[in-house]
Order: structure tokens, then sequence, then C-alpha cells
């Protein structure tokens, strides 16, 4: 009886006895123990599952931040990317309109390019454009006189004054007195020379290639022996000095001295630059014009090296 437990319950109906023996203790420990570390491995498991639920709150959160992010710089890229295709189109819009342009001046200066690459394109129209310019600045064109009536031409013809059939030289304008005369291209003043008889007060301007161009019957000179001029600059004033008829400006074109017929370069411009060559003989215009573009295309490479290497220095 040592080895058993009695328990004894009181009510309103009696006294009950339990008696519990050492088995029955040993099964009660033993249930009481598992109870205990059921307990203990429940307790476990919720606080894991605690911390595994706050960890996923953080990485929810993080995600949140991260979409929050990624969402600002989708909404930054996309504008951006709207941006980039309005410039785009705008630049697209340009060079059409290059091109187009482009297309334009080479129909202007004669040239059948318009299914080459864009910048092929551009630097023959740029040589071309820049040949032309170079020789319509430094070579006489246009005439030295505005507005003005020719009244005698280049050839043989019977002198108003003397009577005598003699070759005219150059060509003859019929202008005014302080008429304005003006350089038809670049050079220097070669010569001044003032006279009563003859071709009168005289003036020749020594332009590039081997080319002249003279000036008689004037008024006034405005340059001096030696100035450089620039085509369209003022250099004298029409007159009636030495043996003429009336006041008029005799305007020579010359070729290493060789006297040319001035009307050819009266009427050269941008328009007319071709016929200079098919009207104008004896003068090697080919060896000229590739002279000229050698220059031009070296003259345009030194100045995109430069425009380069300033590019790359200010980087």
């Amino acid at each position: 009886m040592k080895d058993n437990i009695t328990v004894s319950v009181s009510s309103i109906h009696g006294t009950k006895h339990f008696s519990f023996g050492k088995k029955t203790r040993h099964t009660f420990k033993f249930i009481s123990g598992m109870i205990f570390i059921g307990i203990l491995l429940a307790a476990g498991i919720i606080y894991y599952l605690l911390n595994d639920a706050e960890f996923s709150k953080l990485k929810l959160r993080e995600l949140e931040n991260k979409s929050s992010s990624l969402s600002k710089e989708i909404t930054s890229l996309t504008a951006l990317k709207i941006s980039l295709e309005q410039d785009l189109s705008e630049r697209e819009e340009r060079m059409q309109l290059v091109s187009d342009r482009l297309g334009d001046l080479e129909n202007l200066l004669g040239m059948n390019n318009n299914d080459g690459k864009l910048e092929s394109r551009l630097d023959t129209a740029t040589i071309n454009s820049s040949i032309r310019v170079a020789m319509l600045t430094q070579i006489p064109s246009g005439p030295p006189v505005k507005n003005a009536r020719t009244s005698s031409g280049y050839g043989k013809r019977i002198h108003p004054v003397t009577g005598v059939m003699k070759y005219h030289r150059g060509q003859d304008f019929a202008v005014n007195t302080g008429t304005p005369i003006y350089a038809p291209a670049d050079g220097a003043i070669e010569a001044i020379r003032p006279s009563n008889k003859g071709s009168g007060n005289f003036l020749r301007i020594l332009h590039s290639y081997g080319f002249s161009s003279s000036y008689s019957h004037l008024s006034k000179f405005v340059v001096k022996k030696g100035d450089f001029i620039k085509k369209g600059d003022l250099i004298a004033y029409s007159g009636n000095s030495g043996l003429t008829s009336g006041p008029h400006l005799h305007y020579e074109v010359r070729f290493i001295g060789r006297p040319l017929n001035p009307k050819p370069f009266l009427d050269w411009n941008v328009d007319k630059f071709d016929t200079i060559f098919k009207n104008v003989r004896g003068i090697r215009w080919e060896s000229l014009v590739d002279k000229i573009e050698l220059r031009v295309s070296h003259q345009l490479q030194l100045s995109s090296q430069k425009a380069a290497q300033l590019t790359d220095t200010s980087k």
C-alpha cells in the first residue's frame, strides 16, 4: 500500500476515494512530460512562425519600396523615351529638310547625286559650291557698273573719234561722269595712271590665276597702287578723260596679258557657271578647276580636323 496514492473527493453526496498505483503514476508522469514537451514544441513553433511572419513583413515592405522605386524609374524612362522619340522625329524632319535643300543646291549646281549617302552628297556639294565661290570671287564676274547700257562691244569697229577701223579690245558702258565702279573680283591694284590722252585716267587690277581687269576714261580714283581689294569694293568713278567722244567706261578683261571678250565674264554667275568654259576659249579651265578643287578639299579637310581637335579638347 505504500506504493499507492489515495485521492479523496468529498461532496454532498458523500466521499469518494481514488487510488493510484505506481504504474498509474508513471503513466501520468509520462503523459505530463509529453504534454510539457508538446507545449514547448508548440511554443517554439509559434515563436518561429511569429519571427518568420515579421521577417516576411520586412521583406514585403522592402519589395514594396523597390516596386515604388521601379515604378518611378519606369515613369522616368517612359518620359525619356517619349522625349527621345520626339527629338528623333524632329531630327528626322530636319534631316529631310536638309536633304531637300541639298537636292535644290545639287540641282542649282547641276549635280545628279540624289541617290548617294547624305554625307557624301554634302561633301560633294560643299566642294562644288566652294569651287564656284572661289572662282566667282577671284576671277572677274559680273559688271563693274550697275544697270549700265553697253554702247560698244568687243571686236572690230570704227573708232567714234578717229573714224579708223580698229580692234576694240574691251566693252564700253554708257554711263555718266561720276558713276561708281566696283571691283568684279578680289585682287590687288597693279597700276594707276592719270592721263588726258588715249585711255585717260587708267586703272588695272591684278586678279588670281593670271587674270586682270582694266578701266579707262575715269574721273577719280578711290584706291591706290598696291591696295588689296575685295569683289564689290568701290575702286573709282567713271569720267570722260582721254580720247573719247563722251562719258563712258571702257572695261577690259585679260588673261596673261591676252585680251578676252568681257561679255562672257559679265554674264557669269552661279546660275550660268558652266557657260564660261564654253564661251571663253584658250584657257585650260579643266586644269584650273582641278587645282582649285584640290585646294578646297585640303582646306575643308583641315577645317574638319581642327573642328575635331576642338571637340576633343572641350571634352
